[in-house]
């Protein structure tokens, strides 16, 4: 049984590192930040050390969760590699521990928000649950049997490195044709850049937007556009769709799940792309008719999921030491 003082969540972004008080209800009683020192390890975990002997106000001894972006050890003791901040290969896990004094559970931060959404969040009662985190790429988790499953290594979850268009746009993994190039902010910004360029005239808006310069043009602005009515951006939000339902297809056909959730920075077209991917996906599982649909749901605990789960996954070790 999971004790019911609070803990600590610790959320690790490229710019900023979010921490709080979570107690048992998941419910967030106190957070601050600090910028994100991204070039510094030291200075890194010297931040993440200041805020959560900030939040303990010195005394409390409460269970510490740090989820960061990154490939973790299989005993999650070691971050392997992180896009945004300088580990590689560093036992962070025992540096935080050393300096605190108390145990530390270090964690993937999608994993870590998928746990959140399946304790607290859109999933609660759903066993078998894919998370996915919509963004610059596409980030992921799984929870098999109420638990996080991460794999062999410990990484599993990298959906959005899954090739579905051989010989596809070069991803900055080195391959190409990576899901997360068709259905990611970044993909829909590029889309989006492509008709500026071209000077397309079903493209007006867009191109106003942007005074014409196809740099300037993001994911945010497309789908800021698609929700105000701008037909072309909304045909790319589709064709997004699409791809997002193509890739959500293979993975319910791989694992089974009970339910898709959907985080991240969807924007302002959210309804309409998960509408237009739920659909596709339905199109397009090998089997249906002769087996149910897993639901697909928006996440619900928006961008503090990753600091809750965080600390969730700490109180639950805690309460299993």
């Amino acid at each position: 049984m999971q004790t019911s003082e609070p803990s600590i969540g610790v959320d690790i972004g490229g710019t900023k590192i979010l921490a709080a008080l979570v107690d048992a209800s998941g419910a967030v009683t106190s957070q601050i930040h600090r910028p994100t020192p991204a070039r510094d390890v030291a200075a890194t975990e010297r931040a993440i050390v200041g805020l959560v002997r900030e939040l303990g106000d010195g005394d409390l001894r409460c269970p510490v969760g740090v989820g960061a972006a990154g490939w973790m050890n299989r005993d999650s003791s070691r971050v392997l590699f992180s896009p945004h901040l300088s580990w590689r290969d560093e036992p962070v896990r025992d540096r935080l521990e050393g300096q605190l004094g108390q145990p530390v559970t270090l964690v993937n931060d999608a994993d870590a928000a998928g746990w959140a959404e399946y304790r607290f969040g859109a999933a609660r009662g759903v066993n078998d649950v894919v998370c996915l985190t919509l963004g610059t790429g596409i980030g992921g988790s799984i929870i098999l049997g109420g638990e996080v499953h991460r794999g062999n290594s410990g990484i599993a979850g990298e959906f959005g490195h899954q090739v579905i268009v051989p010989g596809g746009h070069r991803c900055v993994c080195g391959n190409r044709g990576c899901w997360e190039q068709y259905a990611s902010g970044n993909a829909l910004g590029r889309d989006g850049a492509e008709l500026v360029r071209s000077k397309s005239p079903i493209a007006h808006n867009l191109r106003e937007a942007c005074n014409d310069d196809p740099e300037a043009v993001t994911g945010a602005l497309v789908t800021e556009l698609a929700a105000n009515g701008d037909l072309a951006c909304r045909d790319l939000v589709e064709e997004m769709g699409q791809w997002l339902g193509l890739g959500i297809s293979n993975l319910v056909s791989v694992l089974d799940p009970g339910m898709v959730v959907i985080g991240g920075g969807l924007g302002s077209a959210q309804t309409e792309l998960l509408a237009v991917a739920e659909a596709h996906y339905r199109r397009t599982l090998s089997g249906r008719g002769y087996r149910p649909f897993a639901q697909v749901c928006r996440a619900q605990l928006g961008s503090l999921a990753g600091l809750i789960g965080a600390a969730d996954l700490a109180r639950a070790s805690a309460s299993a030491a």
